[in-house]
């Protein structure tokens, strides 16, 4: 990953954007520096990259969740719109995570959770707390969630 801090990406980007002519990339980064300029509005403080990384995965979250609903309603020139919407935001996430790196960092979670003798629900919290940090932005968490539930079941 650069050097550059996040938010001075961002706003590059939104001015390339704007050199560019391009509306619909515009529309989104706009979008989200406002939420980012929210954030740090409310909290009265700069915001960290990981903090802007936050705000991001809440973006990509919200855009996949409304491509499954319009997609449901029929509405695909929408969820179209939110999957280009999508590409753009993913470009300011870390890069994403090999599904083995995914899966060591699973297993070494477990095993530290285990070795505090810790199992069943509380365990489920306390391996998520440990793999929240590790794969911040590099995986869907929902997924990991999944994978950790379907192996403490097992």
């Amino acid at each position: 990953m650069s050097s550059i801090p996040l938010k001075t990406r961002l706003s590059d980007a939104v001015k390339d954007a704007m050199r560019a002519r391009d509306a619909q990339r515009l529309s989104t980064l706009r979008f989200l520096v406002a939420a980012v300029k929210q954030k740090e509005v409310d909290e009265r403080r700069e915001l960290s990259d990981a903090e802007v990384t936050a705000i991001i995965e809440k973006q990509v979250k919200q855009r996949r969740e409304s491509i499954a609903a319009f997609e449901q309603a029929g509405r695909l020139e929408t969820a179209a719109q939110e999957t280009a919407e999508l590409g753009v935001l993913r470009e300011f996430l870390p890069q994403a995570a090999a599904p083995e790196e995914i899966d060591a960092a699973i297993a070494a979670a477990m095993a530290e959770v285990a070795a505090q003798g810790v199992s069943g629900a509380p365990a489920m919290g306390k391996i998520m707390a440990i793999l929240k940090p590790a794969l911040a932005g590099k995986a869907d968490m929902a997924e990991v969630s999944k994978q950790v539930k379907q192996r403490l079941a097992s």
